[in-house]
């Protein structure tokens, strides 16, 4: 049974017991003794309560026009003359998601331990004169949630009176933290238990990390950033549960000025207060800074901040310097030390022709570029995506003029390989055939140690014709998923828009298995691989050794002298 069946069977039943035990009992009956303001109980701690309703006031209440039986339910005609306690009132007849949320809060939870002095929604409510939150005379309007809070809670209410946000309710500003700012509304909850990353990140970053609220009260705009560079904001982000977080320093309910000689973070209370986690802590150390800028400063002109400023930007400048120089370097030598290797090494082999290499090369540059600006979109705040300038035109319009260069190259080796004779060839050779399957069994057998023999393979072996296959696999379906997710609005003409949203799906998913596949498969064989490491140099000029044929590939020199041997006979 679903919650809305749930919520219209419960109605019924109150419904029909309302009917039932409560036909004839008017409100007028109810006030003949509840009218009179002399009206009282007392209970099992001997304490007087009140049962006066004020007529004048239920009229101007949220609930003027339910009948008493409404809320009580359980009353019939011979009340009281049947001495039966009235019921509590179930206000999830009406409130279900309300009460839902109040049962998950600290003050719910102890109602269900057992703990009957705990807050119902009357005590923050009011009964019979409750009135909408927005009216000024409602105990949970914002100006006085402090005191309605504080019937239970007296010394915070009393702090909270003495903050800067106490003190800004009282001025009239409906911006600044009451008791549900920070604790939530119905599922009240308790911050004593919570971590570090919940109180700055949940609570104090409602408000402080507000650029609308920052520039209304010319508040710091970077408090909340700086907090999470520091090492009290890092160590908490990395998981520590001892680190400070904002209300270790700032306090809880009684937060104050820095310029408040009673504020835990003034001159006069800053030793005591990072004494607390770091015992033996004098004035100079209380002096350091938390909240320093990215860019070295603190938000003052002291000299430590200006002096810590012109240090990092020197450093900056050595690193950019010391380490650009040294890449520079060290490429310029890479690069002749493999020019000469493949001017000096003997491969007369040709294992790609420039129209394959050609190919290969904008395919790979095409691929990379796809993948970068496409993961840069799911990962905003990496790396690549800062080095695309975070420009989200600039990222998507890469994006897809590289999309269409790999499908223009993709339409050029469909052609390459039916109208060239080498094309043909690579496409004979790259089938897949039966001794693939063969050659598959035989390489498990001799990876796992049960022969010595490797397989013998030809021009192209599994390893091969799978990769070649999966690109074959993956450029249709990026290109036909791109396309549909670029063209959404011809798409949606003929088609349900849920398309677009596979599409997408299928788009993501398949971007991260090629690129695992290129990294793990790919990438060992043309340069992790230890017979060729650190390149397979025929993706540069096609050409690899003949000793390096003759062990990857030993049935292709048996077929190339079986095609000589034919030539020559007579």
């Amino acid at each position: 049974m679903n919650r809305a069946l749930q919520a219209l069977v419960a109605f019924l039943i109150w419904g029909f017991t309302i009917l039932s035990a409560s036909a004839g009992l008017k409100d007028g009956d109810c006030l003949d003794c509840h009218g009179d303001n002399t009206l009282f109980k007392t209970n099992s701690t001997g304490k007087a309560i009140s049962l006066f309703v004020d007529a004048a006031k239920l009229k101007l209440s949220a609930h003027k026009t339910n009948a008493c039986i409404s809320c009580h339910a359980d009353l019939t005609a011979k009340h009281p003359d049947d001495n039966r306690p009235v019921a509590l009132v179930n206000c999830a007849v009406c409130h279900t998601r309300q009460t839902e949320s109040f049962n998950a809060s600290v003050h719910g939870l102890a109602l269900k331990a057992g703990h009957d002095d705990a807050a119902t929604c009357r005590d923050c409510h009011d009964s019979h004169e409750m009135v909408s939150g927005d009216s000024p005379t409602s105990p949970i309007y914002y100006s006085r949630q402090a005191e309605t809070c504080g019937a239970c809670h007296d010394k915070e209410a009393r702090d909270w009176a003495q903050s800067v946000h106490g003190k800004a309710v009282l001025a009239g500003s409906h911006d600044a933290p009451t008791c549900t700012g920070c604790h939530d509304e119905h599922k009240i909850r308790s911050l004593r238990s919570r971590s570090a990353m919940t109180i700055s990140e949940d609570v104090c970053s409602r408000c402080h990390a507000s650029e609308r609220l920052n520039t209304k009260y010319t508040l710091p705009a970077d408090r909340v950033t700086t907090f999470f560079e520091s090492y009290h904001g890092l160590a908490g982000q990395y998981g520590s549960t001892v680190a400070a977080n904002c209300a270790s320093c700032h306090g809880f309910h009684k937060i104050l000025p820095s310029s408040d000689t009673n504020s835990t973070i003034s001159r006069v209370h800053l030793v005591d207060t990072c004494g607390r986690c770091h015992p033996g802590a004098n004035r100079e150390f209380a002096l350091g800074k938390i909240h320093v800028a990215p860019d070295g400063q603190a938000g003052g002109t002291d000299f430590g901040s200006r002096l810590n400023h012109w240090v990092r930007r020197i450093y900056l400048a050595l690193i950019l310097l010391t380490i650009g120089g040294m890449l520079a370097h060290n490429l310029t030598l890479f690069l002749k030390k493999i020019a000469a290797r493949l001017r000096t090494s003997v491969r007369p082999v040709v294992r790609m022709t420039r129209s394959q290499r050609w190919q290969h090369f904008i395919l790979a540059a095409s691929f990379i570029v796809l993948a970068l600006t496409g993961f840069a979109l799911k990962f905003p705040d990496s790396f690549v995506a800062k080095i695309l300038g975070s420009s989200e035109p600039l990222r998507r319009w890469v994006h897809r003029i590289a999309g269409i260069l790999l499908l223009l190259v993709g339409a050029y080796h469909l052609i390459y390989l039916l109208a060239t004779r080498d094309g043909r060839r690579l496409l004979a050779d790259l089938f897949p055939v039966k001794k693939d399957l063969a050659d598959v069994r035989d390489a498990l057998r001799y990876l796992t140690g049960l022969t010595r023999e490797k397989p013998k393979i030809g021009r192209f072996g599994y390893a091969e014709k799978m990769e070649y296959w999966a690109v074959v696999w993956g450029t249709v379906i990026m290109g036909a998923t791109g396309l549909a997710i670029w063209l959404k609005i011809p798409v949606t003409q003929h088609l349900p828009r849920w398309v677009v949203a596979v599409a997408t799906t299928i788009h993501y998913y398949e971007a991260v298995l090629a690129c695992l596949a290129i990294v793990v498969w790919h990438f060992y064989h043309v340069i992790f691989d230890p017979d060729i490491y650190p390149l397979n140099p025929a993706c540069l000029d096609g050409r690899i050794s003949e000793a390096q044929q003759a062990h990857e590939h030993p049935l292709e020199i048996s077929t190339e002298d079986s095609s000589q041997n034919r030539g020559n006979q007579p």
